[in-house]
């Protein structure tokens, strides 16, 4: 009989694949594999020309109803609520899993590739805006609302800039790995469920000590943090719900409830939106009254 030590066939494999070893130098060889494999290159800049629709009012928006578009449809929406009139836009759609992000049109917009991006027509000379965060924060800043003057407003960038630091975890890590890898990674997906975990720890704490992120007042600071964690503990993204146990978190079920309660997010959430029920999805919107109007669900009904 052998002395050599048998394998333990308990412990994971070192490498996933088991035959993957990383080269001395990275190259891109072949698709990466996973949902968004078709549309993920290690180089920017356009790959063809298309010039971006412009519509007739001040500001602009290119984009679709992801976490990150969310946000910004959210904002435009709640600035219309509150009477800014020269918040009212145009939403065209992006569609990222064909490469719209990848035209001409939009690279000039926006060099990173990544929705949502905002032109800003309202004055001599057009002005974009790009990063869905610095979005919230120029048209906070032009309209004068929903970014406190007072203390509070280095609390309310404090979150505004924890949100986008953060969620980068739970998208680009756990989402991806739980939800859109071609295989499971008991590793990935562990490393980054613990983040996700802390992250909605922090949020809790913080949110039994206020109403809002901010303070007692409602900000851009939420409507950045609501399209990620608020959908996350509604179990309504990755279908992780019962694998994060979302339901113990019960401060942010409350500030969550709150939100998704507010008119203009209901509105917000519709825009640009192609999944889902069709009476909620407005691919595009150009005036108040596609709300009503053109749904997806009208829309079929009139080809019908």
């Amino acid at each position: 009989m052998s002395d050599a030590p048998t394998k333990d066939k308990t412990k994971p494999p070192s490498n996933v694949p088991v035959d993957y070893t990383p080269p001395k130098v990275w190259t891109w060889t072949k698709e990466s594999g996973g949902r968004f494999a078709s549309i993920n290159r290690p180089v920017s800049g356009p790959t063809h020309e298309k010039a971006l629709p412009v519509g007739r009012h001040p500001m602009q928006l290119y984009s679709l109803a992801t976490p990150n578009g969310v946000k910004v449809t959210v904002m435009l929406e709640e600035l219309l609520a509150v009477g800014q009139v020269g918040a009212e836009y145009d939403a065209w759609l992006i569609k990222i899993n064909k490469g719209d992000q990848f035209g001409s049109g939009f690279v000039d917009i926006n060099p990173n590739s990544k929705i949502p991006a905002l032109v800003d027509r309202s004055g001599s000379k057009p002005i974009r805006v790009f990063e869905s965060g610095a979005i919230l924060l120029y048209l906070a800043e032009k309209f004068g609302v929903f970014l406190p003057t007072d203390g509070a407003r280095a609390e309310c960038l404090s979150w505004l800039f924890w949100q986008m630091g953060s969620a980068p975890y739970l998208g680009g890590g756990f989402g991806h790995f739980y939800a859109y890898a071609p295989f499971k990674i008991e590793y990935a997906i562990d490393r980054y469920a613990m983040e996700v975990k802390r992250q909605l720890d922090v949020l809790e704490r913080r949110l039994g000590k206020a109403e809002f992120l901010a303070g007692k007042d409602y900000t851009i600071a939420d409507m950045a943090v609501w399209p990620w964690y608020g959908i996350l503990v509604k179990g309504m993204i990755y279908e992780s719900g019962e694998f994060l146990q979302v339901q113990y978190y019960k401060n942010i079920q409350r500030w969550a409830d709150t939100i998704e309660a507010r008119p203009a997010v209901k509105r917000g959430r519709m825009v640009n939106a192609t999944w889902g029920e069709p009476s909620q999805q407005l691919p595009e919107r150009h005036n108040a009254s596609d709300f009503e109007l053109k749904t997806q669900d009208k829309v079929d009904e009139a080809v019908e």
